[in-house]
């Protein structure tokens, strides 16, 4: 059997980005038990209410749902159980300095297989305020808007 290559995205959490300003962004392995992985394979994972924090010099990553294995017999897994990330100590060391400042967390940004292992890319985010929200929608509208009118423009050749 030949060896899996490249990246497939299993799950991404797309409201991340609009509830939190990103800073720092780390890739981790989790360790997972065999359904955990397989029902992972077939794509079912939900990162929504998701989050991750370091506990005595380990990292952890809670709240995250994978589904049990539909194949999987009594010994499967709970689907929102704790799964430890796997990270170096350095890096572990740098997330815990940032998130003990005020308003600082860690939230799962997106799973994913590499070269065939299990990832997780987390990322240190501030929360933003509504304003923060509003503010950056209504740039991304605009930029829309921007955007189509040069087009149009374009198109008729003036």
């Amino acid at each position: 059997m030949a060896k899996e290559r490249g990246e497939k995205v299993v799950a991404t959490n797309r409201r991340a980005r609009h509830d939190y300003l990103i800073e720092d962004t780390y890739e981790a392995g989790m360790v997972l038990n065999g359904t955990e992985v397989k029902s992972l394979r077939e794509g079912r994972a939900s990162l929504v209410d998701g989050y991750a924090f370091v506990d005595a010099g380990e990292a952890w990553l809670d709240a995250v749902h994978i589904p049990e294995y539909t194949e999987g017999t009594w010994n499967n897994h709970a689907p929102r159980r704790k799964r430890k990330l796997l990270l170096h100590k350095q890096e572990i060391v740098k997330i815990s300095h940032k998130t003990s400042q005020g308003g600082y967390t860690l939230v799962p940004m997106k799973i994913y297989f590499h070269d065939g292992r299990a990832k997780v890319e987390i990322a240190v985010a501030k929360g933003k305020r509504e304003f923060d929200k509003r503010q950056a929608l209504r740039e991304k509208t605009d930029k829309r808007e921007a955007e189509r009118a040069m087009r149009s423009r374009n198109r008729l050749g003036e």
